[in-house]
């Protein structure tokens, strides 16, 4: 199943060999050893370059250690939401994992444009998840707004607050922001140049004590 992917993705991208192959999630019907067998195999093969994980935790990537060294995980993480800190970012750090953190503004919950009268279209996986939608919807929100006055004291958006601390974890390489248009992008990119102190954290610490976290499986909370 592997080797079929790999194949019609160089197929579809006209290229020789991919660079980073991320496995999105973990494979239960499948023992660790074989998966990392068949990506040693392709690797030695020359047909992708690199490999990754995503939604892994740090026992299962240990065990695809066995056969090939895991390069990249793909864990989501944000505000509301920081299991990830247990397990698996320390496995991560101690064996120079680079990591690239997904959903960083909550799936939109920090984007600053959701209010209490929004509602997810019937088709859209939101309606169906903890995180927005529950007795921790609205509390969330006002933790939203607390976070865009601590934001606006630093010229900051919500957006670039929420992205920049996930960006200030010290095992975190990179934050994945979906955009639907340039200005999306725009409005994020400055984030990388943020960097929180000490008090600005505390702060959020703060404020974050006041939110309905979720974790467990994604879509978040379902």
């Amino acid at each position: 199943c592997i080797r079929q992917g790999v194949e019609e993705s160089l197929g579809y991208l006209g290229v020789e060999a991919i660079d980073l192959w991320q496995l999105h999630w973990p494979d239960s019907e499948t023992p660790p050893e074989e998966t990392g067998g068949a990506l040693k195999e392709l690797r030695d093969e020359g047909k992708i370059r690199h490999v990754g994980v995503s939604n892994f935790s740090a026992e299962e990537m240990d065990a695809l250690e066995a056969e090939i060294a895991v390069e990249t995980l793909q864990p989501p993480y944000h505000l509301f939401r920081r299991d990830v800190e247990r397990d698996p970012l320390p496995w991560c750090e101690d064996h120079d994992v680079g990591v690239l953190v997904y959903g960083p503004l909550a799936h939109g919950l920090l984007s600053g444009k959701i209010d209490k009268d929004w509602r997810p279209a019937e088709d859209d996986w939101r309606a169906g998840s903890d995180l927005f939608s529950g007795e921790g919807f609205e509390p969330n929100l006002e933790v939203v707004e607390r976070l865009r006055g601590l934001a606006g004291e630093h010229g900051w958006s919500v957006p670039q607050l929420a992205v920049a601390w996930t960006l200030s974890h010290p095992a975190v390489h990179v934050a994945i922001v979906g955009a639907r248009n340039p200005e999306q992008i725009e409005g994020t990119a400055p984030a990388g140049e943020i960097r929180l102190d000490d008090d600005v954290k505390a702060e959020i610490e703060s404020i974050m004590e006041g939110a309905v976290g979720v974790a467990g499986p994604t879509p978040e909370g379902v």
